[in-house]
């Protein structure tokens, strides 16, 4: 069975093509599969890491939802790791602490003011930011290997040519025929064989993923405004003092 598949791979068009390409068309190839590599790399582990982030953004919001005080899930001391939205509801309740005061009496409702509201909302958005660029680690890898391995495969071509060209040239042959030219050219082709070969997957992994990063980033944006709402109502003085009046 094993020497079954070398007479395989020795028979493959590819492996030839490979064989007669130039030290500098191999060095390209040995280059592109290092991106080959930390492409495939990135892709999965960038998959795992939205795929749990949306499957326990789903968790945390159906929890969220069942809590009478917006505050109630920190005050439990609850603690999510790789949750995206559970870090935005976090940050955002550290924040809020920090500003709460409660009145003279000891009985009072504690009370947020305008000014520290807004606070709170710019601690909301700073976390969303961070959090989206957490995701977003690691996807410049993706770009570069899209928009690089193309490039770098026809370097390695025009690089082949030109040495097929220059071996003919230098025989000092009358005239270059299909049978002289075409192992040469076949062996510098090769490499841009391999730069598709890199940027192809990757260019489907960095679309899928830039999209996924934008659902994610788009439900932070929705879950901060939502929570910024929540606590209006449940702590801003004005909202309070409004409450009361209407009773």
């Amino acid at each position: 069975m094993h020497l079954a598949f070398q007479s395989l791979l020795a028979q493959s068009s590819l492996l030839d093509n490979y064989h007669r390409a130039t030290l500098e068309g191999k060095l390209v190839i040995g280059i592109l599969m290092v991106f080959s590599m930390f492409a495939w790399s990135v892709m999965a582990s960038k998959a795992l890491q939205m795929r749990r982030a949306r499957r326990l953004n789903a968790l945390f919001r159906e929890e969220y939802r069942r809590q009478k005080s917006v505050i109630e899930i920190h005050e439990r001391r609850v603690k999510v790791e790789g949750c995206p939205l559970f870090v935005v509801y976090e940050d955002g309740c550290l924040e809020l602490a920090q500003h709460l005061r409660r009145g003279p009496a000891p009985t009072s409702p504690v009370d947020l003011s305008l000014k520290a509201m807004e606070l709170v909302k710019g601690a909301l958005e700073r976390s969303v930011a961070r959090e989206a660029l957490r995701l977003e680690a690691g996807l410049i890898l993706l770009a570069i290997a899209v928009s690089g391995a193309p490039f770098l495969g026809l370097l390695g071509t025009v690089w082949g040519v030109m040495d097929a060209f220059g071996g003919v040239a230098a025989g000092n042959m009358g005239s270059a025929t299909l049978q002289m030219m075409a192992p040469g050219v076949a062996g510098a082709l090769i490499t841009t064989v391999a730069g598709l070969m890199v940027a192809i997957p990757s260019m489907f992994g960095y679309n899928w993923l830039v999209h996924t990063l934008r659902v994610l980033t788009v439900e932070m944006d929705n879950f901060a405004q939502e929570l910024a709402a929540r606590m209006e109502v449940e702590f801003l003085e004005d909202s309070r003092a409004s409450d009361r009046a209407t009773a």
